[in-house]
């Protein structure tokens, strides 16, 4: 059955991946970009693919806006993607930023979700994919703020499942380990930003380790065809971890004492 779907932050990574994968199984889907550029590589992305997607200017922290993306589109799926990387000291981020960031990935993903509720909810079936991460699991040093929001919205996304499910809306949490995105090109801003004095080592040392892991991340199409999948099953799972490395990280985490995983983050880091 064709159903509408809303994927926010569509125009690279794992966004733009899963409209197009939602599109080739089927769907109606709308892709949200931030600006008229990303709007266009969205449809040459379409295009090249040999499929249609429509899109729609949003940034999610834009109430009013949101409000009205979801009034003209009625979603019956929704994809929480939008967001970005954050690689800093807990003690350098300030109020503003920080709001920010959780404005971004933490508010607006459930402002969203509230407005589709209601279209959802009259027809008996829906669903909500929350894109998270491993790190809404696990916690490392640099990532404190980007990880409060992905634990927070682990937590609300739970709460909001169970609130639902006897409306047929199924809310979904999609943990992917590291892939292929903007992560760097983030990185490099964070530390130009961020990375003076006693963490300027620290920085160096994740661009290694990164270094060393790049060629072990996997394509964001992976987590597009995890996500779609949730979308088409007709008894969704609540969590889904994607890639190796969020699973060993995982089990990592439930194996492993907080002192001993506090150290070895430390001599990781150069903390």
């Amino acid at each position: 059955m064709t159903r509408t779907a809303l994927v926010t932050g569509a125009n690279s990574g794992i966004g733009l991946a899963t409209a197009l994968e939602l599109a080739r199984r089927g769907h109606r889907t709308i892709g949200t970009v931030r600006s008229p550029a990303k709007a266009k590589l969205l449809r040459t992305a379409a295009t090249d693919a040999g499929v249609e997607i429509e899109s729609a200017i949003l940034d999610v922290t834009d109430a009013e806006r949101c409000a009205a993306v979801i009034e003209r589109f009625t979603p019956d799926v929704l994809i929480n993607n939008a967001g970005y990387a954050q690689t800093a000291p807990v003690e350098s981020v300030d109020d503003d930023a920080a709001e920010h960031l959780l404005g971004t990935m933490l508010v607006a993903p459930i402002r969203l979700a509230r407005l589709a509720l209601p279209h959802m909810r009259a027809n008996g079936w829906g669903r909500i994919v929350n894109v998270s991460s491993i790190l809404g699991r696990v916690t490392m040093p640099l990532t404190g703020w980007y990880q409060a929001s992905k634990h927070g919205l682990e937590a609300v996304s739970d709460a909001l499942r169970i609130e639902c499910a006897a409306d047929g809306v199924a809310v979904v949490l999609v943990e992917p380990g590291f892939f292929r995105t903007a992560i760097f090109e983030d990185l490099e801003a964070d530390a130009e930003r961020y990375g003076d004095g006693r963490f300027e080592v620290v920085y160096d040392r994740m661009r290694t380790n990164m270094q060393r892991w790049e060629p072990l991340m996997g394509d964001p199409a992976s987590v597009a065809s995890t996500i779609a999948s949730a979308v088409d099953a007709a008894r969704p799972r609540a969590r889904y971890l994607v890639g190796a490395d969020a699973q060993l990280l995982d089990g990592t985490r439930s194996l492993t004492p907080t002192v001993l995983r506090d150290r070895v983050s430390r001599l990781l880091s150069g903390l």
